[in-house]
């Protein structure tokens, strides 16, 4: 049987958005394009390069369509008033990142729990190890919340939706014997250094999403294995009945 992976959506939009760097004359002008200090028109950028407009142009708005660059309408300086015209467009770099590794990372991420499990245990004068795990659990929590998907219960899909947030970052779950393998450690450079310390904060973060999913009789377990993360949501039926008892009273 075939396995299927899922992958995260931002993965693919930010493979995409890459991708299309390839083009040499593409490439030259987003680079000319984020050198600048203010937004760019067509024909100041067709010019640095030594390409036609409608070259320029072409291009510019693919790099638009695939996320690298943003527009503004604006009129050319010194004109104004009701003869001017209509405004032009002008380019600039969007304002967010794009970044591409294989497989995918989310440093990010790992930066946010410890930035938040310091500020903290600095702030409150509680254990920076208490930190840690409040934050790495709160911020699993975090990611189904604010997943699309969470957004809908009693639907009846929301058994997947523990997969869709797994899967949109990073970690590539797939199903074998019943239980949730991560085929990927979105963390895996840090891990490997601090292994005890940041398997621990995972393991954290998905115990937090499995709570924020609600009693479904799943739990999150230390399970090391060679070229995956060191977690795996396993069955477990006291989580279910627990929920249901607490629901009960």
């Amino acid at each position: 049987m075939v396995q299927e992976v899922a992958m995260s959506e931002n993965f693919a939009a930010d493979v995409a958005s890459v991708a299309a760097l390839g083009d040499p004359v593409r490439r030259q002008l987003y680079c000319f394009v984020v050198a600048q200090g203010e937004p760019v028109n067509r024909e100041t950028s067709a010019a640095a390069i030594g390409v036609a407009h409608h070259v320029a142009k072409f291009h510019l708005d693919r790099l638009v369509a695939d996320g690298l660059l943003d527009i503004e309408y604006r009129r050319p300086l010194g004109r104004g008033g009701p003869g001017a015209g209509r405004p032009a467009k002008f380019y600039r770099r969007v304002q967010r990142d794009i970044s591409v590794t294989l497989p995918e990372r989310r440093y990010d991420l790992a930066g946010l729990v410890l930035a938040e499990a310091v500020t903290v245990a600095n702030r409150d004068g509680v254990s920076l190890d208490a930190a840690l795990r409040a934050a790495a659990r709160t911020t699993g929590q975090a990611l189904l919340q604010n997943h699309p998907t969470s957004e809908t219960p009693g639907d009846g899909g929301e058994r997947d939706v523990v997969t869709a947030v797994l899967a949109h970052n990073g970690y590539e779950p797939r199903t074998v014997d019943g239980e949730t393998l991560l085929g990927n450690c979105p963390f895996r450079s840090l891990a490997a250094q601090y292994t005890e310390l940041v398997c621990g904060m995972n393991l954290d973060l998905i115990d937090g999403l499995l709570e924020a999913d609600g009693p479904r009789g799943r739990c999150a377990r230390l399970n090391p294995g060679p070229d995956r993360c060191c977690v795996t949501i396993t069955h477990d039926p006291r989580t279910e009945l627990r929920g249901r008892t607490e629901e009960g009273h």
